[in-house]
């Protein structure tokens, strides 16, 4: 039980340093309102037109593949440290040939469809 009134602790002293940085902000901090701190800002331009505006997916694919290959790192370090272990080495070492061959199959894919070209 030790456990988790050490993660009740952690979660209770976090909740109360953000109440506790919000009160203080709403203390402390000055408050002006205005017809001008109202309005959009953005990278100091006054908008003009409206909000929508298209964009290409293309960005979004490079975005997920890159999100894709992040998670491969994230899951590729702890395999090394595990691999050294005699007792399960070599089913890691399949599960990751598994594992790295189906992200190799996503990217072959990626490249057929052409959405690897930066154009």
């Amino acid at each position: 039980m030790s456990g988790y009134l050490a993660v009740a602790a952690v979660l209770a002293a976090g909740v109360l340093l953000f109440v506790a940085a919000m009160g203080a902000r709403r203390l402390l901090a000055p408050r002006a309102p205005s017809a001008a701190k109202a309005s959009t800002y953005e990278s100091g331009v006054d908008p003009v037109g409206e909000g929508w505006a298209q964009t290409k997916v293309r960005y979004f694919v490079f975005s997920f593949l890159y999100v894709i290959f992040a998670v491969d790192a994230i899951y590729l370090f702890p395999w090394a440290l595990v691999l050294r272990s005699p007792e399960i080495g070599r089913a890691s070492l399949v599960e990751m040939f598994v594992f790295i061959a189906v992200i190799v199959l996503g990217l072959a894919h990626a490249a057929r469809r052409g959405l690897l070209r930066w154009v």
